[in-house]
């Protein structure tokens, strides 16, 4: 299952849990130094500590890797994790909002607040990327990126270390490409070259 490269993406949300800093520092080291786009990540971490993924990927990463901040405004080419224990939203005005609302499928941050309201500023011109988890979390925000006329990728999930969360992902949302991870994030650092 393959589709032409998306040419006119502005933002990637990917959401990852079980399994997700292997899978995450693939995509991550995948990434041009040039790579156009802003990326927000959501990885479910245990609350009531510090996040220690901003700093890790940093050293694995070519692009700018930092903690979402509220009220920040969404810079291209940088990658932006959530912080431990808040959800991470995005304002039709193009900045992040922080919450502390309840938790959705068990977790603060979640994968689906961040793809709906994603899909709510961006519409088409989004990439949602679901990865290994052990949890249906991203199958619903999934869906609504579909529906706003966004593109969903999801790994594979024969080749996930927890194949829950993308077998949710696919069942409820369906995918524009479903894929192992070294493909994916081939196609990944290919916007580089594909978006304008």
């Amino acid at each position: 299952m393959h589709q032409d490269m998306p040419s006119d993406i502005d933002f990637v949300a990917v959401g990852a849990s079980a399994g997700g800093v292997e899978a995450l520092t693939v995509l991550m080291q995948a990434l041009p130094p040039d790579f156009p786009v802003a990326i927000a990540v959501v990885l479910h971490i245990p609350p009531g500590r510090l996040n220690p993924m901003p700093a890790l990927f940093a050293e694995r990463c070519s692009l700018p890797v930092v903690e979402a901040v509220d009220k920040d405004a969404i810079k291209a080419g940088t990658v932006y994790f959530a912080p431990a224990d808040y959800h991470l939203l995005v304002e039709p005005d193009g900045t992040f909002a922080l919450s502390v609302d309840a938790a959705v499928h068990y977790s603060r941050p979640s994968i689906d607040l961040l793809f709906e309201s994603a899909a709510e500023s961006y519409g088409n011109r989004m990439l949602g990327i679901v990865l290994t988890g052990a949890s249906a979390d991203g199958a619903a925000g999934l869906r609504a990126v579909r529906a706003q006329g966004g593109r969903a990728w999801v790994q594979d999930p024969d080749t996930a270390r927890a194949a829950t969360m993308p077998r949710a992902a696919i069942e409820i949302a369906g995918a524009d490409d479903i894929l192992e991870l070294s493909s994916l994030a081939a196609n990944l650092s290919r916007l580089a070259s594909h978006t304008s």
